[in-house]
């Protein structure tokens, strides 16, 4: 197993290219970034490559909503330009979602669907839109990784907000670049069924994301059994990555120690 680390949810005391080397220092040298968009990518790549770091994931917050056919155009436009900035800089794996989310007034709210469109409409169109995307991946070496969202934070609805309706999303696409990220933290807040969905799912997912529920702390802040979690992991011989996309509660250091004894005890 190896450790990746979310630069947007640790050593938040300084600016975001400044935390490639604090995460270096504690031997975490894949980290994952959200909305590249809003990013100094060129400035963050150079300092990956000073601290022999690279950039494990990112996404586009702009994206568009997959689930919208009123949105074909500009998904299929805006997945161009991230595979080609993630061809550019290096960026291993690229996140997608059914849905655009919005921070309106400080609070996350679903891009409006076009219309009234039938939740089957839109799962057919996403499916539609994911076959033309996976086209282009094709032609990279980026793996496309699917997140499901829990919508306790989030106003409106969003089409794959369960881990069941991801899987069957990487299922029916089966292909080699497209995986599933199977998110502790979103599926605890939607359906539980933790230990249930790591066999469920088990081979389509090549990452295994971390947050306590539900405060979106290191493991033991909340109500998620990790120990348990873990044993079902090894037992299953997962050898994945471990996104640590949660917010330490105390020192970065201590947190790490934590997971550290959790994963690798």
């Amino acid at each position: 197993m190896e450790f990746t680390g979310y630069l947007d949810f640790w050593f938040t005391d300084r600016p975001l290219i400044e935390r490639v080397e604090p995460f270096a220092k504690l031997g975490i040298k894949r980290l994952d970034v959200w909305c590249w968009r809003l990013i100094d990518m060129a400035g963050l790549s150079a300092e990956c490559k000073k601290h022999g770091s690279i950039i494990n994931s990112t996404f586009d917050h702009d994206m568009g909503s997959l689930a919208d056919p009123a949105e074909n155009e500009k998904t299929i436009r805006t997945w161009a330009e991230s595979l080609e900035m993630a061809e550019r800089y290096g960026v291993e794996h690229l996140f997608i979602f059914s849905n655009q989310i919005d921070i309106v007034d400080g609070k996350e709210w679903t891009k409006r669907i076009s219309g009234n469109v039938a939740p089957t409409v839109q799962y057919a169109n996403l499916l539609s839109q994911t076959e033309k995307i996976l086209k282009m991946v094709e032609q990279t070496k980026v793996e496309v990784w699917v997140e499901a969202l829990n919508m306790f934070p989030i106003q409106g609805d969003v089409l794959v907000h369960d881990h069941e309706v991801a899987a069957d999303w990487v299922r029916r696409m089966n292909h080699p670049q497209f995986r599933l990220a199977f998110d502790c933290y979103h599926q605890q807040r939607t359906a539980g069924n933790l230990m249930y969905g790591i066999e469920a799912y088990w081979g389509l997912y090549p990452t295994f994301h971390i947050g306590d529920v539900p405060t979106r702390q290191e493991p033991g802040t909340g109500e998620i059994n990790f120990p348990n979690l873990v044993k079902k992991l090894k037992s299953l011989g997962f050898d994945g990555l471990i996104g640590m996309e949660f917010r330490p509660s105390t020192t970065e250091a201590e947190a790490f120690e934590k997971v550290k004894n959790i994963f690798l005890s």
